[in-house]
């Protein structure tokens, strides 16, 4: 079974690689760029399609059979579809992404915003992705929880501080939240020490001060744990459509915080994972149920999206930030200049995914 739970889990990440390499596929066919290669995975070619011409890992491809591929009525390449052999990304070579050329299909000759929407069409549509599962999540949770306090839990704590049954939380820090999953993070993050908790009792808003939860430890970062039971609320059309969106911006404001913890040193490098970190959390999410590998999912497709927009060289992010700058000096970038930031970029990230990937594999052994 834990095979099958890791081919489940390879399978997702082919997934949100696909659907982020297919949104820039589809943008920038839309704006009429050439595609040289839709690939999923990195390094060598396992199996792909050019044409009417399928190739395999061994397969050597002479001029002759080249030039026997039909080529496209709209004047634009032929696109090979591939499958390579490391699971760990994928990608959309384009015409004139890296050089300069005077093929009208080429990116570099489009518009600065036509190319803005390329480079962000993918980590769009993991975002889309990711507002998608929150949507099957909520429709298939047997309750949609609510911010009403029903009961405390045996051990309670936070009601030392007055919180009390039937009170209504608003506010968690000074952030809003619109529904218990949203309440419940915001606790399990802010609670390893006391928060202020806004809450609506008898028609009436009351600040409670200094509010203290009991906390875990995971990785060796302390977490707040959420100590009471929330009343449910009603499965609506219009609330559930609300409960989606609260838990997709939820998600999103967890990337956030994470990447925030990360730069202020609460989360070290044993927090992170990388794709071995992330199947064995995969697996054991599968293994708990449907709903919680989903959320995962959900979550990871978010992460996917969020990251790439980052300002970092190589990525999405990275080259929107010179796009936006060639829009503000209207004049583009020296490619030789892009291309030295973006491959040192690349290097760095390659390093950090390998200390990451060994840090993980270690810890499959002790």
């Amino acid at each position: 079974m834990t095979f099958l739970y890791i081919l489940l889990a390879i399978f997702s990440f082919g997934v949100m690689i696909m659907i982020h390499e297919l949104g820039h596929f589809l943008v920038a066919r839309a704006c009429g760029v050439g595609i040289h290669e839709f690939s999923l995975g990195m390094g060598p070619r396992l199996i792909s399609k050019k044409g009417n011409q399928w190739r395999f890992f061994f397969t050597k491809v002479t001029e002759a059979e080249e030039a026997e591929i039909p080529p496209r009525s709209d004047g634009l390449p032929v696109t090979e579809y591939s499958l390579r052999l490391l699971p760990i990304g994928g990608f959309v070579s384009m015409v004139g992404e890296d050089e300069e050329t005077n093929d009208p299909h080429a990116l570099c000759n489009k518009k600065a915003w036509q190319r803005m929407l390329i480079m962000g069409a993918g980590a769009t549509m993991n975002l889309l992705l990711g507002l998608i599962l929150s949507i099957v999540l909520v429709c298939i949770s047997p309750q949609i929880p609510s911010t009403t306090v029903d009961s405390f839990r045996e051990g309670a704590t936070s009601s030392a501080a007055g919180l009390q049954a039937g009170d209504v939380i608003t506010h968690v820090n000074g952030v809003r939240v619109f529904s218990g999953n949203e309440l419940n993070y915001e606790i399990i993050y802010n609670g390893y020490k006391p928060v202020d908790l806004t809450v609506k009792r008898d028609g009436e808003v009351k600040v409670l001060e200094d509010v203290i939860f009991p906390t875990e430890e995971s990785e060796g970062v302390v977490f707040g744990v959420f100590d009471f039971y929330v009343l449910p609320e009603a499965k609506t059309p219009g609330n559930v459509i609300k409960q989606s969106f609260t838990r997709a911006a939820s998600m999103v404001k967890m990337v956030f915080d994470s990447l925030f913890d990360l730069i202020t040193g609460r989360f070290g490098l044993d927090a992170m994972s990388g794709p071995v970190g992330v199947t064995e959390g995969m697996v054991t999410a599968a293994k708990i149920g449907p709903e919680s590998f989903l959320y995962l999912v959900a979550v990871i497709t978010v992460n996917l999206g969020i990251f790439n927009l980052l300002p970092i060289p190589a990525l999405d992010g990275g080259r929107l930030f010179f796009l936006l700058i060639e829009a503000i000096i209207r004049r583009p970038i020296n490619k030789n200049v892009e291309g030295y930031i973006h491959f040192a970029g690349i290097l760095l990230l390659f390093l950090l995914m390998a200390l990451i990937l060994c840090k993980d594999v270690v810890k499959l052994f002790i």
